[in-house]
């Protein structure tokens, strides 16, 4: 048997899936030129606002069924499509083209479209882009209405089997139409974590892998694909070795599920007496359910992103309040840590006005956008102080370099509780705030940080990141992003002892912790505190029960005098090897990868 086409991108929704592959083309109508005599001009207006019109139907339906499916938070993603297929400029251009030019609705539409299409795609800015398939998915809902072509759901309707879907993008008006019980899995070229496409079929769980660049050349329709959306692998015809492999493996997950089954009550505490407190990242309303019954003491962050992503204007105060009324009290007996919007890069809600920069990730986002725009960040702190009135919750702030970022988020946020109180609004007097460590000026100054925060929160993700000057999303570099570098553990060391030396808790929220091998490693540096994945929780309680912590702190003092990631590698597998099957949780001799590489297969 020949060998497989491997590609890689990044897994944004994991699971493991093996079908046929069925190809989507989301193609622009032909849209012949055509004139039209001066008396058809109102008449051709006309018809452009009645297909507009109908456009935003068929989007008000579409959000409905999204607000079924998966809930009011995700459903808002549409009002952004909503206001683009209704914009005035856009619109009054189009009119414009069509009366002094004597053009027919979909000729005048068409040439408007390009125009647009061509300034978001020329953006420096990435959230922009991101826009486009927006802007692109609404034009051709457009489109299809002013020439008769039929728009309908061919491609998932007449399914009959499973299949795994391939397109270059997937807008959420598709990705909400796709059919669970046939549609397996998803490949994309485009598309990142917070595109809509990902945080839809991570909601409706579909295992899906997004910028796999050139998977339109490598697949084609009925080809067999093998998905593994925890690594952001996709094999195309693999072989019989490489399905027996997954088979293998998912035949010994089962049984090791079993085993993880029994253990969701148990706690999280090593053979020899050291206790650890596993907490979720939570991203979605969904998680909620899974990560208390996986069995998680709390949520360790509460990602706030999903409130703005993708949206058409801010998530108001009380919008805010009410969110996370409901995650606290489904924790009534722990504490929820909800981080500050991490805003930036390409998560900035349809309504914001940001700046274009050639490096957005380097550049004004997270903390700095929260002090810079106090309309964003006051009512966040307002929601915050309102949900501590009788909550356990805290309050973090992302991508922290510098002391005074957090003195004067302290300040605003003294002033907003003076402001409630005056107002004779109940609320908190003050919330627990702390520092996410993901830079390496972070780790520098995180003995000053120590005296001015009440804990500290390390992001692997980011601060493997900034270490290592891999960008995280690019799947060309997916192989360079190694958490446990010599460089990050080292870090990992310095930030543990700054927080013990001023009496600060430190726990890791990063993807590092949701690795179980990994999150071995965490606790032997010190780490008694993990905030992972909510699927994640069981394996990584189930690895820390198994290895001594004797162990593991002495697998940490070897890796931190490693020189290579290989060498750290080589070493923790040494020291874990007689406590855990190896050749199951890390069955390619790679401790992590770029993704949730622990999250258990779910085919």
């Amino acid at each position: 048997m020949k060998r497989s086409t491997t590609l890689t991108g990044i897994g944004v929704s994991p699971g493991v899936a093996y079908a046929t592959a069925v190809i989507v083309r989301l193609d622009f109508p032909d849209v012949p030129d055509r004139g039209i005599r001066s008396s058809e001009i109102e008449s051709e207006v006309e018809r452009l606002h009645e297909a507009v019109a109908e456009a935003v139907e068929s989007l008000e339906s579409l959000r409905a069924r999204v607000l079924e499916r998966a809930g009011e938070e995700e459903s808002r993603i549409f009002d952004a499509q909503i206001l683009m297929v209704q914009d005035r400029d856009f619109l009054a251009g189009v009119e414009t083209l069509i009366r002094n030019n004597n053009l027919s609705a979909e000729t005048a539409y068409e040439f408007k479209a390009l125009e647009y299409r061509e300034l978001f795609s020329g953006s420096a800015k990435a959230h922009l882009r991101e826009r486009l398939i927006d802007i692109t998915a609404t034009q051709r809902r457009v489109l299809h209405r002013l020439t008769g072509w039929e728009e309908n759901e061919w491609w998932s309707a007449s399914l009959e089997d499973p299949v795994i879907i391939v397109a270059r993008e997937l807008p959420p008006g598709v990705t909400v139409q796709l059919d669970r019980e046939h549609v397996v899995g998803l490949v994309t070229e485009e598309g990142t974590r917070t595109s809509h496409a990902a945080i839809l079929a991570h909601s409706l769980g579909i295992p899906a892998v997004m910028g796999a660049r050139g998977a339109l050349d490598a697949i084609d329709d009925g080809m067999p694909i093998l998905l593994d959306g925890h690594a952001g692998v996709v094999y195309v015809q693999p072989t019989r070795a490489e399905l027996e492999d997954i088979r293998a493996r998912n035949s010994r997950w089962h049984r090791l599920e079993l085993e993880l089954e029994v253990g969701v009550s148990e706690p999280a505490v090593t053979p020899d007496g050291k206790s650890v407190t596993l907490l979720a990242n939570v991203d979605l309303p969904e998680e909620v359910e899974p990560a208390i019954r996986y069995g998680a003491e709390g949520v360790g962050l509460l990602r706030t992103e999903f409130l703005v992503t993708g949206r058409a204007d801010l998530p108001t105060e009380d919008e805010q309040t009410t969110y996370y009324r409901r995650v606290a009290d489904a924790f009534r007996d722990h504490t929820v840590t909800i981080r500050a919007f991490d805003l930036g890069g390409d998560k900035f809600p349809a309504a914001f006005s940001a700046p274009a920069e050639a490096n957005p990730f380097l550049g004004w986002r997270s903390i700095r956008v929260c002090l810079d725009q106090p309309e964003i960040f006051r009512p966040q702190l307002r929601a915050i102080l309102r949900t501590a009135a009788d909550r356990k919750v805290q309050f973090m702030l992302p991508l922290v370099t510098g002391v005074e970022e957090v003195v004067l988020s302290r300040e605003m946020m003294q002033e907003e509780a003076d402001a409630l109180r005056r107002a004779g609004i109940r609320a908190a007097d003050d919330v627990p705030l702390g520092v996410m460590v993901e830079t390496p000026a972070a780790v520098l100054v995180a003995d000053h940080l120590a005296q001015v925060s009440d804990f500290f929160s390390v992001g692997t993700n980011d601060l493997t990141q900034y270490t290592l000057a891999v960008d995280r999303g690019n799947a060309m570099l997916s192989r360079r992003f190694i958490t446990y570098h010599p460089a990050v553990l080292r870090q990992l060391k310095q930030i543990v002892e700054a927080g013990a030396r001023y009496d600060v808790p430190v726990s890791v929220c990063g993807e590092m912790a949701s690795d179980p091998i990994l999150g071995v490693l965490l606790v032997g540096l010190g780490y008694f505190e993990l905030s992972v994945a909510p699927p994640s929780i069981p394996l990584v309680k189930w690895v820390i029960r198994r290895v001594p912590y004797a162990v593991a702190r002495a697998a940490a003092e070897a890796a931190l005098m490693a020189m290579t990631a290989e060498e750290v590698a080589e070493i923790v597998r040494h020291h874990m090897d007689p406590h855990v099957d190896l050749e199951l949780l890390d069955p390619t001799g790679a401790l992590s990868g770029p993704q949730d590489s622990a999250t258990l297969p779910r085919t």
